[in-house]
């Protein structure tokens, strides 16, 4: 049974990547995130999603992203099957594949979100489901294309615009897939300059970054702290991802190696930026951050990730047009 493409239409697609993504269907997903935030914020009951299941398959630990998809999910009358950690506790342990997994937990579901370790494992899930859509909720050092949608929409939200923007990306860039995922958003719009700065072995490779400028990013790679523009619209840390290294020692060595202290944003951050982190955090923005108006991390960025995915949810299972 084909599936439709994200461009023509929401329902039945898969959401593996932001490249699926045009600028019409960002600002249909961002109005109906508009409704039903509204809906959710003034306690009106919806139940749109009452009779559908959907699978929670998560191979990598998570927090935000499982409990919002769940809470998402709920709050919109839906159930969930929840399997966390398969590898250890399903019959994957028995060496079950992931093709294998994918159509067993398709017959039960109508739709499965799935987070694993391996890039590219979600495209393999989606060519594995007949049936029901797949949603990437994160594959390695691949893609996490619904965080970028809640921090695409959390950027619209603060300035009105994704275009003509200036942004900071710090941490670890090669790892982050959410820094990957965000920044083929971005470079959907015009006008954006985005600075980049990270460990030297840690640096968004060069390949990525030629393509980027391709698409009209104007990308610029910094050394220090002090080239950091004072005139950025947002900054965007990342922790740097232990689980992604096989030198503990060289994990040590950077890890604390970018932090935002309020010594920091007081030396070059404008008074109408934001910061964002797509958490955890692991040290690298100093706590007294957190009641800085322009935090909004642990705010409304992270609200916006269970409006987004039940704008998205709903939009791919045709429960709003």
């Amino acid at each position: 049974m084909p599936k439709s493409t994200l461009k023509e239409q929401f329902l039945g697609s898969d959401i593996l990547s932001l490249d699926q993504f045009d600028i019409p269907s960002l600002l249909k997903l961002f109005s109906t995130t508009d409704h039903i935030r509204y809906l959710a914020q003034n306690s009106i009951p919806v139940d749109i999603l009452k009779g559908t299941i959907t699978t929670l398959l998560f191979y990598e630990p998570s927090s935000r992203t499982f409990g919002s998809f769940s809470a998402a999910i709920k709050r919109l009358g839906g159930d969930t099957v929840d399997i966390l950690n398969p590898q250890q506790f399903s019959s994957v342990s028995k060496g079950e594949t992931l093709e294998d997994t994918i159509r067993v937990f398709e017959a039960y579901s109508d739709l499965i979100v799935m987070r694993h370790p391996e890039k590219g494992a979600a495209q393999k899930a989606a060519d594995a489901a007949f049936f029901i859509p797949i949603i990437n909720a994160g594959d390695g050092v691949g893609e996490h294309p619904t965080q970028a949608l809640l921090d695409l929409y959390t950027l619209y939200e603060k300035f009105g615009r994704l275009d003509h923007l200036t942004g900071l990306f710090a941490g670890d860039l090669l790892n982050g897939r959410t820094v990957h995922s965000l920044l083929k958003g971005l470079s959907l719009f015009k006008g954006n300059t985005i600075y980049l700065l990270s460990p030297e072995i840690l640096k968004l490779t060069r390949p990525n970054i030629k393509l980027l400028e391709k698409r009209g990013l104007i990308v610029k790679e910094i050394r220090s702290e002090k080239e950091i523009p004072k005139k950025a619209d947002f900054w965007y840390w990342t922790r740097v991802q232990k689980e992604r290294f096989t030198d503990l020692a060289a994990y040590e060595k950077v890890k604390r190696s970018l932090v935002i202290t309020p010594e920091l944003l007081k030396k070059y951050a404008d008074m109408d930026m934001i910061i964002m982190h797509p958490l955890p955090r692991v040290g690298e923005i100093d706590t007294k951050i957190d009641k800085d108006p322009r935090a909004v991390y642990l705010r409304s960025q992270v609200r916006n990730g269970m409006f987004i995915r039940m704008a998205l949810v709903s939009l791919v299972l045709g429960k709003i047009k």
